[in-house]
């Protein structure tokens, strides 16, 4: 990356912070919900549905307006000022939970979540592009992966400090619900989202993405593009990406509920500790974005991922009581150094590999018992760390002028986070029930190993202009 990018690529990554806070809280929140308002399991995911939907609504609210009206809204304003934008829309969501929380309305905290996740989709639309290129091609997976461990010290936090604004402790003894205290910490949010979105407005950050754009450029209808495999099958990967990674978070609660008793007022440093795999899997593959020869790029891949566990531990000291359980998953991080290894730093490569870990960890969580059984779980989160730059980055590899409009199909598919948890929910409560509903993950993965194992070929068969 060229000097002159970094500053403004520590700007742009501060955003990423954000979306994984929200999402983090999501994980708090359905448990919370399930019980405050007497949900089924199946109901509960409505909370994922409504929050991952938006950005399908977002996107689409973005492609009608580029094809209707002639205004496309990153062209028009720039991607700089796109962020700004979506960071404002998202503060008015965080607003509806004043009332929300007042009038103890579940629709209305919905309604909330509904509004925030149409911002993020403005955002993500304009940031992950952007990320990719500022600096070389070839590294773009792994500056995503990069910001993406900024992604994670939000969502590594967002469950403990949620749950301490609900119960008053992470570890709660009683489980009486303070839902009003909701409202506190989203209001804080609120707040941080307009201070960033001017910062954002003042910075220095491009306002274009620069591309090559050939003489013989023509436009290429959305029917077009998606018959172009990596784009096609990649929308398709992104929402089963999402999909997998937020059912095992939303459905964690319950399974630690109902496998190993766990009530819903201690179950917070669990779900920390999925999201903080995720920072953990994501930082091991930062290292390779760093421009710093191989053997200390070697050793970082060994520093901080532990480093990364350490930040995880180190919030569960200072808000629980007891951080001796978590020792044993010093043991499972170097399958996952190793593994990230052995893809050496390929997109396709790493996206069969992560891909095949993961299923091997949710068929072991089934399978086994007791704490095992959750650390299988949470091990998941490391796995899928680093599948969404591979797949971003594979589908809109050599996409030219069509970059943008690429990356917001793949953003629009961003709501499988939400269907497949509300397939996982469904399962959940009927046959199969919590254990083995994580059987639909196992399918998601098995897509996505599929899909790696055969983008090689589709990126030197595009022709697009």
């Amino acid at each position: 990356m060229q000097a002159s990018h970094k500053a403004s690529f520590l700007v742009l990554i501060s955003v990423f912070f954000f979306w994984g806070f929200v999402a983090a809280s999501n994980s708090i929140l359905i448990p919370v919900f399930k019980e405050h308002f007497n949900l089924t399991q199946t109901q509960a995911m409505l909370v994922d549905v409504c929050f991952y939907v938006a950005y399908t609504m977002g996107s689409l609210l973005y492609l009608l307006s580029a094809k209707l009206f002639n205004f496309n809204i990153l062209q028009r304003v720039g991607y700089k000022n796109g962020i700004a934008l979506g960071l404002c829309i998202s503060a008015v969501g965080t607003l509806l939970f004043i009332p929300a929380a007042q009038a103890s309305s579940f629709s209305l905290m919905l309604g909330g979540l509904f509004v925030v996740g149409l911002g993020f989709s403005l955002q993500q639309t304009a940031a992950n592009p952007l990320v990719i290129h500022m600096g070389h091609p070839d590294q773009g997976a792994q500056r995503l992966s990069l910001a993406g461990g900024i992604n994670n010290i939000g969502t590594t936090i967002a469950p403990l400090l949620l749950s301490f604004a609900i119960f008053g402790s992470i570890q709660a003894r009683s489980s009486n619900l303070n839902l009003t205290a909701i409202q506190w910490p989203y209001l804080i949010l609120g707040m941080a989202f307009v201070l960033v979105a001017l910062f954002f407005f003042f910075s220095n950050l491009p306002d274009q993405i620069i591309t090559e754009r050939s003489e013989t450029y023509t436009h290429y209808s959305f029917l077009k593009l998606i018959t172009i495999p990596q784009v096609g099958w990649g929308m398709l990967a992104i929402f089963l990406y999402v999909g997998v990674e937020v059912a095992t978070a939303a459905n964690l609660p319950e399974y630690m509920k109902r496998e190993l008793h766990v009530p819903t007022a201690q179950v917070a440093p669990y779900v920390s500790l999925f999201w903080a795999s995720l920072m953990i899997g994501r930082w091991t593959g930062a290292a390779g974005a760093l421009n710093i020869n191989f053997q200390i790029k070697s050793i970082l891949r060994w520093i901080l991922p532990y480093v990364a566990f350490l930040i995880f531990i180190a919030c569960n000291a200072i808000t629980s009581d007891s951080i001796q359980w978590v020792f044993p998953y010093f043991f499972v991080i170097p399958i996952l150094i190793i593994t990230d290894w052995l893809s050496k730093g390929k997109p396709e490569r790493q996206l069969v590999l992560f891909s095949t870990f993961g299923i091997i960890a949710l068929c072991c969580g089934m399978l086994l018992h007791g704490l095992w059984s959750a650390f299988a779980i949470t091990a998941v989160g490391l796995f899928c760390s680093t599948l969404w730059p591979c797949i971003f980055t594979i589908a809109i590899r050599n996409m030219k002028m069509h970059t943008h409009t690429i990356s917001s199909y793949l953003i629009m598919m961003i709501m499988g986070g939400g269907w497949i948890s509300l397939l996982q929910g469904t399962l959940a409560d009927g046959m199969l029930g919590i254990r083995y509903s994580f059987i639909v993950g196992v399918l998601c993965f098995l897509f996505l190993a599929w899909y790696g194992w055969k983008a090689h070929k589709w990126i030197h068969q595009n022709q697009i202009q």
